[in-house]
């Protein structure tokens, strides 16, 4: 799907990323050079309003960060009906765990509006751990930072939402 909707290219569409991502909390660990060996990896993506990322249940093999544009977040409530969980804006990620795993995702996610998203596929992540190793550390080092924060918020949620014992 996202093979067929890449953005045009830029005059220097790797300066471009690492001028993105460089403030993203993945890549958080990484020097301003080793951010050029992510960028050449990864790839601007345009979505139309209406658009579907991917779906409940597809394979997961990229992770997405959001450049502009929002992107929905949604779970099926039943079999012709979805709620929208939350709509996610510039900065934020969707799918990170995919660089780690295959699992099959847990929303579907759809874009809201006009979208250009930033798309790290696995295979990049995997071709980073083998042949630079101290960088793909970097990035599980970020990636580890990123989900214990996401971990904290779901946690206090949850708490949040809980009945008073007695």
């Amino acid at each position: 799907m996202l093979e067929k909707q890449l953005a045009p290219a830029s005059p220097d569409p790797e300066k471009e990323l690492v001028d993105f991502i460089i403030n993203l909390p993945l890549f958080e660990f990484l020097e301003k050079e080793d951010l050029f060996e992510v960028a050449v990896r990864m790839n601007f993506v345009d979505l139309d309003p209406g658009e579907v990322l991917f779906r409940e249940w597809d394979r997961a093999d990229f992770v997405c960060f959001i450049e502009s544009g929002e992107l929905d977040v949604t779970k099926k409530t039943g079999p012709d009906s979805s709620e929208v969980m939350a709509t996610l804006r510039r900065g934020r990620s969707i799918g990170e765990m995919s660089i780690i795993n295959n699992f099959p995702r847990s929303s579907t996610v759809v874009a809201r509006s006009r979208v250009r998203l930033a798309v790290f596929p696995r295979s990049a992540f995997e071709d980073i751990l083998e042949k630079k190793a101290d960088i793909g550390i970097s990035i599980l080092k970020g990636l580890a930072t990123l989900l214990s924060i996401n971990l904290k918020k779901a946690s206090n949620r949850l708490a949040d939402n809980m009945l008073p014992m007695g």
